[in-house]
């Protein structure tokens, strides 16, 4: 990633200009229906579909019970027919009961005989007949329907069960009443729910509106809010403190906007280090390469310290300027690839001793074995250590005025303060361990102890060394560590060697005679 809008190589990176591009964007106007409209047209709809529900087994059933009516009405008639002696009953007491059967004939059927118990003058024909004996629940709806389809005009024969131990008694009737009043039900439970539905929806639709709707608008509103100028920390969204899904979302935006906050912060923060760095690193690099032409000259003279040191120097300088070269180079924080070798880490971590002011009454110790190889880019090995040394001095060095300001009381450490690098081979991987007498790393500083701008623990620090130290690590397949339980700080490196391709290796010769 990139850390500067621009370097010397003419790459642009996410600078500020591109930020405020993005806030700039229109926010999107809403189109159609909104929620609350959408929850409303929904709620009508389900319950307007249960009604549907209820309504077909419920006019199945209101047809069925107006059937029986008539069926009850029939068997009074049939009762008050064969009470009469020798059946002679007047034609008007015939039609009387007729009427109030509603029917043009009633017919009762005993036995093995069938009697007419009641004729009109002139029965129309039948056009469908319906036995409720046997009428199954589907067959219902759909009699159901095909009456209110079919219109007026039809007669019909009904058939149920009959009083006083008859076979079955039948009755020829209009279907015409029967269709009305199926309508007049269907009309009366249409209205109904429609009712039902206005006010079921009304009290869904404000329930929902006050659990849902106004606390998503509300989030909507700050996500807007928050879009037009994001690091503005008082537009993080004020959590209402409910336990359901609303309340936790609200406390993951809140979450995420301190954290873009954060984000963006650290984002401007590299963006002018950035900048200021690729002018520096100009800049330096021309008085770095000045300051070789000085020692080159330096080194020509007959002083013997002048000729240990020199070289030293020398190198100091050719890695300061190789890294403002590859840093105006990429133009980025990214460090190049490692170029792998095999060196001996004694010699390394005493050039490092000779190039870090410890101060006075710090001693470094080398305790790397002379024989011992790694296999490591010798220029960003010794930055890490140099890196983790330094910060071990600083350490000692913020301790030390601590004590001097609490000599008075007797408080003084008398024990000598000290820096130990030391190093083993573990198989193909070479362990490196940096330790202190320092004061520690506090536990506040574990947590994000190798992350740019967090692991500093001193006043005025970066925290760039520890990161810088684990990214030139990472880089070459190994890891860093505190380790934990020592005394003052100790930094373990691991360090393994390349992956050797063996197909890669050209074959050995064989000799003539095969062996």
């Amino acid at each position: 990633m990139r850390i500067g809008p621009s370097d010397d190589n003419g790459q642009k990176g996410d600078g500020p200009a591109e930020i405020d591009a993005a806030r700039r964007r229109p926010t999107p106007r809403r189109r159609g229906m909104g929620l609350s409209s959408k929850l409303l047209m929904l709620t009508i709809l389900f319950v307007m579909i249960s009604e549907v529900l209820i309504y077909v087994p419920s006019i199945a059933n209101f047809r069925q019970t107006w059937l029986n009516d008539r069926l009850n009405s029939a068997r009074t008639a049939a009762l008050v027919l064969e009470a009469a002696p020798d059946n002679m009953v007047p034609k008007e007491l015939e039609l009387e009961l007729l009427g109030q059967v509603g029917a043009y004939t009633v017919a009762h059927k005993r036995g093995a005989s069938r009697r007419l118990l009641a004729l009109s003058d002139m029965p129309p024909d039948v056009d469908a007949t319906y036995d409720l004996r046997e009428m199954s629940v589907i067959g219902e709806i759909r009699d159901s329907f095909a009456a209110l389809a079919a219109g007026d005009g039809r007669t019909i024969r009904v058939i149920g069960d009959a009083p006083t131990g008859g076979e079955f008694i039948e009755l020829v009737m209009d279907e015409a009443p029967l269709r009305q009043a199926m309508i007049t039900y269907s009309i009366n439970i249409l209205t109904l729910s429609i009712i039902i539905s206005m006010i079921t929806a009304t009290f869904v639709y404000l329930s929902l509106n006050w659990l849902l709707v106004r606390p998503m608008r509300r989030l909507t509103a700050n996500m807007v809010a928050f879009t037009e100028n994001p690091e503005d920390s008082s537009r993080v969204i004020a959590e209402s403190g409910r336990s359901d899904e609303i309340g936790i979302a609200e406390g993951e935006l809140a979450h995420l906007q301190r954290a873009l906050i954060g984000t963006l912060n650290q984002k401007n923060r590299l963006a002018a280090l950035g900048l200021a760095v690729s002018k520096i690193n100009h800049d330096l690099r021309n008085m770095l390469s000045s300051a070789q032409l000085v020692v080159d000259r330096v080194g020509a003279a007959d002083d013997p310290l002048v000729k240990r040191l020199a070289p030293k120097l020398i190198r100091t300088l050719d890695r300061a300027v190789d890294f403002c070269t590859n840093t105006l180079k990429y133009g980025s924080a990214q460090e190049s690839p490692p170029e792998r070798r095999r060196l001996l880490l004694h010699g390394l971590v005493a050039e490092v001793g000779d190039t870090v002011d410890l101060g006075r009454g710090i001693a470094f110790i080398n305790a790397v074995p002379p024989e011992l190889e790694i296999d490591a880019d010798p220029d960003q090995l010794f930055r890490v250590i140099v890196n983790l040394v330094r910060n071990a001095a600083q350490a000692i060095e913020g301790q030390a005025s601590e004590n001097q300001a609490v000599e008075g009381a007797g408080k003084v450490d008398p024990a000598p303060d000290m820096i130990r690098v030391s190093a083993r081979r573990d198989g193909s991987v070479v362990m490196i361990e940096v330790a202190d007498t320092g004061p520690g790393v506090p536990q506040r500083a574990r947590e994000r102890l190798f992350e740019a701008f967090q692991g500093s623990t001193r006043q005025g620090g970066t925290g760039l060394g520890l990161a810088i130290a684990a990214e030139l690590v990472r880089a070459h397949g190994g890891r860093i560590q505190l380790a934990d339980g020592t005394l003052g700080a100790t930094f373990s490196i691991e360090i393994p060697d390349r992956v050797v391709n063996i197909r890669a290796l050209p074959e050995e010769p064989r000799s003539l005679s095969g062996s």
